[in-house]
């Protein structure tokens, strides 16, 4: 599969299905997702985000280089430290990717050893994509196989993970991230809910490279599960200058050290649930990156924002989302998230 990166950082194992996939409005979508459909046979349109949007995306990245370059050095010492110096990293696309491709880096500059890093497909309700691991079982050890994502919001992918690589021998089901809220994971670089800029943006920080599609008329059985190459958003395509501000601030010492708050992530979303009376929990994405993404592609009801975070920069560029899209902001006491987006029940779905 193409895409902006180079396959020095990242090797895809996707299907290209340019042209073959009609993109739909996000409402369209919203309501067939929420009548049954599955999200992965659809693919919401890309555009590029308003200028308004990008200033915050800008002041986003200045502001929180830093904390995440700190972070991915710690995710990729720990990594070396349990793992070995043997693994293999795969990235679940496409949030995924810069995160492996950081990785990668900050692991060739302190320890010198380039490791492979390979990118496929996994889908919440759909599971792995069985042809990319039979593909890297035939060039690796099971027990060398790393996941790579970039954060945990409730842990519904883990979940998938943990119950999908049962059917591989040998392959473990963790899974190493930049930011884990949820604390589900040992391996993550913090457990704070720290904005990961990529998560503001989509195709555009993410190598022009659409989020993965899997429907039978197009994807057949020996194929790998597809994604889209948006080689018309070429002159807005910041994916690299995302990976070089990161890198720009790795240290190689990081000594930054996270405690877990106590309790899970997902006891506070039933709470929540309980609270707002939403009877689908998948309606509720708790978390920096999870909150953008419900404004970016989804049909938001209501985002919570933790009253600490109140007027917080950190937070800058999903008010100005919220307000874009005239979505209620509500201030709310929240353990281990600093917001958290909910997604707007379409009765008439």
């Amino acid at each position: 599969m193409r895409s902006s990166y180079s396959e020095e950082d990242v090797i895809l194992l996707l299907k290209d299905i340019t042209g073959l996939v009609e993109p739909q409005p996000t409402e369209e979508r919203e309501k067939l997702i929420q009548a049954g459909k599955h999200y992965s046979e659809m693919l919401p349109i890309e555009y590029v985000p308003t200028e308004k949007y990008m200033q915050v995306y800008r002041e986003a990245l200045e502001n929180y280089s830093k904390p995440v370059a700190l972070a991915v050095g710690k995710l990729a010492d720990k990594i070396i430290e349990k793992k070995g110096k043997e693994i293999v990293l795969v990235s679940l696309a496409r949030a995924g990717i810069p995160i492996g491709i950081l990785v990668k880096r900050y692991i060739a500059k302190k320890y010198q050893m380039n490791v492979p890093h390979y990118s496929i497909s996994i889908i919440r309700g759909r599971g792995i994509d069985d042809n990319a691991m039979k593909y890297l079982l035939k060039s690796y050890k099971p027990q060398q196989l790393l996941f790579v994502d970039g954060w945990i919001g409730k842990g519904a992918i883990l979940n998938e993970l943990k119950k999908d690589v049962a059917a591989y021998e040998g392959v473990l089901a963790d899974i190493a991230v930049i930011a884990d809220p949820a604390n589900v994971t040992e391996l993550c670089g913090t457990h704070e809910d720290i904005l990961i800029p990529s998560s503001c943006l989509n195709s555009t920080v993410s190598g022009l490279v659409s989020r993965t599609f899997l429907r039978a008329d197009i994807i057949g059985e020996n194929d790998f599960h597809g994604a889209v190459y948006y080689g018309e958003l070429k002159e807005a395509d910041l994916s690299y200058e995302f990976i070089d501000a990161i890198e720009k601030e790795f240290e190689m010492n990081s000594t930054i050290e996270s405690e877990p708050i106590s309790g899970l992530g997902i006891d506070e979303v039933k709470q929540i649930a309980n609270t707002f009376d939403i009877s689908d929990i998948n309606l509720i994405k708790p978390g920096i990156g999870e909150a953008t993404r419900v404004l970016l592609r989804r049909v938001p009801w209501k985002v919570l924002i933790d009253e600490r975070y109140k007027n917080d920069p950190q937070l800058g560029h999903l008010v100005r989302l919220a307000e874009e899209k005239k979505v209620p902001v509500e201030y709310y006491p929240l353990k281990h998230y600093k917001c958290c987006g909910i997604i707007k029940k379409l009765a008439d779905a």
